[in-house]
């Protein structure tokens, strides 16, 4: 049996400080297998607001445009901050999206050729998890590389 070599690992991760603990343990993958890198985030879509707005009065909720951009440069700023924390990587590329976070980081670990995907885990059980969901369960059953999860148990 032979040790593959993982030479293109893709990280999600977001701005919580419970993806620290993913980030942190990436660092030292990367310092020893030194690859390419893809970090890639995902903002859900911006929700409609109903603010100032009067269902009597046939007015639809609406979307501020400016909301999303202002989503969009800071999650952009912090991969920018976090591709510089991994000058191990032979190479790294950010990819900023918009979108369901499961599906996104699918589309990406495809588009980008991922030998290896690396996601942290709450560690929600219970009624919580059945509420919410496993975003890192959808990407292991759905992904066609390797899936490394972090847990972070993070409260």
């Amino acid at each position: 049996m032979s040790a593959t070599k993982f030479n293109r690992i893709l990280l999600a991760v977001d701005e919580s400080p419970c993806s620290e603990r993913a980030i942190n343990y990436a660092k030292g993958i990367v310092a020893d297998l030194k690859p390419s890198l893809a970090l890639v985030t995902v903002v859900p879509p911006t929700s409609p607001t109903s603010y100032g707005v009067d269902p009597l009065l046939g007015q639809q909720p609406i979307i501020v445009p400016e909301v999303s951009e202002i989503q969009q440069q800071s999650a952009q700023n912090f991969l920018d901050g976090l591709a510089n924390e991994f000058s191990a990587a032979s190479e790294t590329f950010t990819f900023n999206r918009i979108g369901d976070v499961r599906d996104e980081v699918l589309q990406v670990a495809k588009e980008w050729t991922a030998d290896l995907i690396i996601v942290g885990t709450n560690g929600r059980t219970g009624f919580d998890h059945f509420l919410s969901g496993s975003v890192s369960e959808a990407i292991i059953r759905k992904a066609t590389c390797p899936v490394l999860v972090i847990p972070l148990n993070c409260d």
